[in-house]
């Protein structure tokens, strides 16, 4: 075939590995100088091995593409026979791109005993200087280009841009010029909402660029912001936008809008306390009706919408934290009484929804209540105010295990793991049609660290069956290998 072709999107994707044929495809960055050298050892092999085909993926501009196939790092290649990808490489090792594509391509069977001489003899110096010099940088090993963690310094200057405006947009290019149809839809969506917000070009500093990924935990971009909290990316912006939920957060958060026509209510100016009246304070008739439905049960959710229906993103996550906790706990729809949705705002000195509340007193809203149950204070009030009782980390962990016959404790979630091995074992497990429950151990440092000790077992991923322990990534692959995996799991 000759040439590397640059996929444009999924369905592209799809055709062009629906006719069989071996394929190995190139997630790369523009900015990323591993994924530029490893370009052109790609580029090489391409004309050394014509009956494969080669594709080339810019990751952040594709991340549903990126997303399907578990990219984290750049550079990363997927091999592919008959249609499904086979193998995979993860940092600039280019000895193991050329004996894995050659692999696929049916002419070596062992991937690892390959020099950089198995380029070819048709490379040109320049390659194969590249190639070297990768080789003396690497030892031969992985050097993807991963999100490190921001610098104090860097972190200030994070927070000091997230702050620098209500609303504020991390975006490819600038609002009068995107670099990116992303960006461009977000930037159409904020001005057609009205809102005046700041923005900052990622492209113009890579500091920047990689630190928001760790500050934020979120791989692409744009990202939007508001009062300093993440909203999401361009999807997430554009559903919200849709449902009508944007604009609610706006008002609710006490951003100003330009336009007349879009500004909600005339109450919700004067204060920017976020649709809060203008007067502060509350009748002794809606003072008491608050303080009533506060205190209606141990645990009350003021949320938008019903428990079984939310209204909002918010409402929703925090709805679904309590029911996979299983607390009990009563609710309030809103967006069915104004009266009590502006006078709580006033009540709680808190502009936003969700509100949760135990035993009477305010915890906070979403980024809160998921923040607490993270580190484990949610649980920890409840236990305080005698709502639930305090569970051991022991029986926390035994009940985690049991909780599916095969159980599964990796870096991210299954159709979005944080890690190359995560990855793995997750693909091999699919492959055998196992079901499996799995818990991302990112989102708990208390299981985390609490697990090791419990299997001692230092890495993750750990995989369990019927309660014990099965083993890490290396284990899962070996049995997979040798067919053993889903005899293992079925015992």
């Amino acid at each position: 075939m000759g040439v590397v072709k640059d996929v444009q999107s999924k369905a592209e994707l799809s055709e062009a590995l629906a006719g069989g044929a071996p394929a190995a495809i190139h997630f790369w960055a523009s900015w990323c100088e591993a994924s530029k050298q490893m370009d052109q050892v790609f580029s090489h092999l391409c004309t050394d091995f014509p009956h494969v085909l080669f594709l080339r993926v810019e990751a952040e501009e594709q991340p549903e593409i990126s997303d399907a196939y578990a990219v984290s790092a750049v550079p990363y290649f997927v091999f592919c026979k008959d249609g499904k990808a086979s193998d995979t490489l993860e940092g600039a090792n280019p000895a193991v791109l050329a004996n894995k594509v050659a692999k696929i391509a049916g002419t070596i069977d062992n991937v690892e005993s390959a020099a950089p001489a198995s380029l070819g003899m048709a490379a040109g110096p320049t390659v194969l200087e590249t190639v070297k010099d990768l080789a003396r940088q690497n030892g031969s090993s992985k050097t993807e280009t991963k999100i490190s963690v921001p610098t104090e310094n860097l972190t200030k200057r994070l927070q000091q841009l997230v702050n620098s405006h209500h609303v504020f947009l991390f975006m490819k290019g600038n609002p009068e010029q995107p670099k990116c149809k992303f960006s461009r839809r977000v930037v159409e969506i904020l001005k057609n909402e009205g809102v005046e917000f700041g923005s900052f070009d990622i492209l113009l500093d890579d500091d920047v660029r990689e630190g928001m990924k760790k500050f934020s935990n979120w791989p692409t971009f744009p990202q939007l912001y508001c009062k300093g909290e993440l909203l999401g990316g361009c999807d997430i912006v554009v559903a919200m936008h849709e449902s009508g939920e944007l604009k609610d957060v706006f008002r609710d958060q006490g951003i100003l809008f330009i336009s007349k026509e879009n500004i909600p209510s005339s109450a919700a100016q004067g204060s920017g306390k976020g649709g809060t009246a203008g007067s502060t304070t509350l009748s002794t008739a809606l003072a008491s009706r608050l303080g009533t439905l506060i205190n209606s049960s141990p645990v009350v959710l003021f949320m938008k919408g019903k428990p079984d229906e939310p209204k909002c993103g918010f409402s929703s996550k925090v709805v679904d934290l309590l029911k996979q906790e299983k607390i009990e706990f009563q609710s309030f729809d809103v967006l069915s009484d104004d009266e009590i949705r502006q006078g709580l705002k006033t009540f709680s000195n808190w502009s936003s929804f969700p509100q949760l509340y135990i035993k009477g007193e305010l915890i906070g809203g979403s980024d809160v209540v998921l923040e607490m149950h993270k580190s484990g204070g949610l649980k920890k009030i409840l236990a305080e105010k005698g709502i639930i009782q305090e569970e051991k980390l022991e029986d926390r962990l035994k009940n985690l295990i049991s909780s599916s016959p095969v159980m599964l404790f990796m870096k991210g979630k299954p159709d979005a793991p944080c890690c190359g091995f995560s990855s793995k074992v997750v693909n091999a497990l699919r492959e055998e049609g196992i079901s499996f429950g799995s818990f991302d151990i990112l989102s708990d440092e208390e299981v985390r660290q609490g697990l090791k000790t419990y299997s001692n077992w230092p890495t993750f991923p750990q995989l369990y069956y019927q309660g014990d322990l099965i083993g890490g990534c290396d284990i899962v692959l070996e049995l997979s290998k040798t067919g053993e995996l889903k005899a293992t799991l079925s015992e």
